[in-house]
C-alpha cells in the first residue's frame, strides 16, 4: 500500500521518499542504465572514437578560411586574414555558376529522380513471385556498386558519337549524335547516369518502408471494396510518408554537394560552365592552384547552407505533422 502511495501520491510528496526531488532519482536512473548497459556502451567507444578522429577533429581545420594559409609554414604561422577569403567568394563568378550549377542539379533531380525508387518500390512490391521479385530487385540494386568511372564509360558507349545510338542512326541514313559532350543536354545526363545507378539503392529503402505497412489495412479495405488505386492513395503512400519525408530533408541538406567524381569526369568534355559544381570548384582552387584558404572558405559556406536547408526543411516537416530527423522535446 505505501508503495502503492508512494506512486499515486501528490507530486513532490510521498513520491521522492527521501524527499530530495526529482534529480536524485533521474541519477540513480541513470546510474542503473549505465550499470545495466555498460558492455553495450564499451563496444560503441570505438566507432564514437573513430567518429570524432576523422569526421570532428578535421572540422578544426576549418580555420584556415580565416587565413592566407600556407602548408609551408602551417596554420600556426600563417597570417590571419579574417573574412577576406569569403569577401573575394562573394565577387568570384566562376564560384556562382559553380553554385547556380549545383542547385540547378539538385532541383532537377529532385523531381525527376526522387519519386523513382518509389514507383520501383511500389510496383516490385505488387510482383507475386518471391522468385520473380528477388531477381528484378537483385538486377536494379547492382548497378549502385559501380564506380562512377564503369558508369560514364557505359553510357560513353551508349550514346557517345561513336556509341551505339550514334551508329544506329547512321545505320539508318540518319546524323549521329553526341550526347556526351553536349553542354545542352548535360543535366539530363547526369540525372539519367544517377537513376541508374542508384534508383535501386533508394528501392531498397523504400521496400522495407513498405514491409512495415499493417497488411491487415489492405485486407480491411479489400473487404470494403476499394480498388487497387485507393489503397495505393489511403494506405501505401500515407505508410511511406514518412521516409519519404526523412529522406527529402537529407537530400535537401545536401543540396549542395551532388557529387565529385561523376561531375569531374565529364567536365572536360562539356565544358565548365556546363559542368563546374562546388565539389569540383573546391578542387581545381584548392589541390591544382595551392588557394587552399579560399577552397577551404567555399567548403565551409558550402556546409553552413546545407545545414541551414537541413534546419528549413526540418521546421518545415514539423508544420505539417511530420516527426522529420529530430524532434523538440
Amino acid at each position: 500500500m505505501l508503495e502503492q502511495a508512494e506512486r499515486s501520491g501528490p507530486a513532490g510528496e510521498l513520491t521522492s521518499p527521501a524527499g530530495a526531488g526529482s534529480h536524485p532519482r533521474k541519477a540513480s536512473t541513470l546510474g542503473v542504465r549505465l550499470r545495466r548497459d555498460w558492455q553495450l556502451l564499451l563496444m560503441v567507444v570505438p566507432a564514437i572514437g573513430l567518429l570524432l578522429l576523422f569526421h570532428y577533429v578535421p572540422l578544426l581545420g576549418n580555420v584556415i578560411a580565416f587565413q592566407d594559409y600556407s602548408p609551408y609554414v602551417g596554420i600556426k604561422d600563417s597570417p590571419w586574414v579574417g573574412l577576406a577569403n569569403f569577401q573575394w567568394l562573394l565577387i568570384d563568378e566562376s564560384f556562382w555558376q559553380a553554385t547556380l550549377n549545383t542547385l540547378l542539379i539538385t532541383a532537377f533531380q529532385l523531381v525527376f529522380y526522387f519519386p523513382v525508387p518509389i514507383a520501383l518500390a511500389i510496383l516490385l512490391d505488387s510482383v507475386v513471385s518471391r522468385r520473380l521479385r528477388m531477381l528484378i530487385q537483385n538486377i536494379v540494386y547492382l548497378p549502385h556498386f559501380f564506380s562512377w568511372v564503369l558508369v560514364v564509360t557505359l553510357f560513353q558507349q551508349m550514346f557517345g558519337g561513336a556509341g551505339l545510338l550514334a551508329q544506329t542512326l547512321r545505320a539508318n541514313g540518319y546524323q549521329g549524335v553526341d550526347i556526351m559532350t553536349n553542354p545542352d543536354t548535360f543535366l539530363i545526363l547526369v540525372t539519367a547516369e544517377t537513376v541508374w545507378k542508384d534508383a535501386g539503392w533508394g528501392m531498397i529503402i523504400f521496400l522495407a518502408a513498405l514491409a512495415a505497412i499493417d497488411q491487415n489495412l489492405y485486407e480491411a479495405s479489400a473487404v470494403d471494396g476499394a480498388s487497387r488505386w485507393r489503397r495505393l492513395w489511403h494506405i501505401t503512400l500515407p505508410g511511406l510518408r514518412p521516409v519519404v519525408v526523412l529522406l527529402l530533408i537529407l537530400r535537401l541538406g545536401d543540396a549542395l554537394n551532388v557529387g565529385f567524381e561523376q561531375f569531374f569526369l565529364q567536365r572536360d568534355a562539356v565544358g565548365r560552365d556546363a559542368a563546374e559544381v562546388l565539389d569540383t570548384f573546391v578542387y581545381w582552387r584548392t589541390m591544382l592552384t595551392g588557394e587552399w584558404s579560399y577552397g577551404a572558405a567555399a567548403g565551409l559556406v558550402k556546409g553552413l547552407v546545407g545545414l541551414i536547408l537541413i534546419l528549413v526543411a526540418n521546421k518545415v516537416a514539423h508544420r505539417f505533422g511530420e516527426q522529420g530527423i529530430y524532434k523538440r522535446s
